[in-house]
């Protein structure tokens, strides 16, 4: 991977991770105020995108979703396969 993708890669996944985190809060805002909700597809789907490190912070930091098994052990599932898919990357770079 060279310099140029490694760093639209690093940027995506910031971008990625914060507006994850920055949804999470909203929703807890939302949930607390009994308003509209952002769908929980929607959130899955932020952290399938590259959000998942944001997600499991936005969880745990304002203690959301955290007594839902699609998030609990979802987020987590899909932060190891992506770690697993870019060491693949990785290695198979290297040789």
């Amino acid at each position: 991977m060279n310099s140029t993708y490694r760093l639209l890669f690093i940027g995506w996944l910031t971008v990625c991770n914060l507006i994850t985190f920055v949804l999470f809060w909203l929703d807890k805002q939302y949930a607390r105020k009994s308003q509209w909700r952002i769908p929980e597809k929607d959130l899955l789907l932020c952290a399938l995108l590259g959000g998942g490190i944001g997600a499991l912070a936005g969880m745990y930091r304002f203690h959301h979703k955290t007594r839902h098994p699609k998030f609990t052990v979802g987020i987590p599932a899909i932060i190891l396969i992506q770690l697993i898919a870019l060491y693949i990357k990785i290695s198979h770079n290297l040789t």
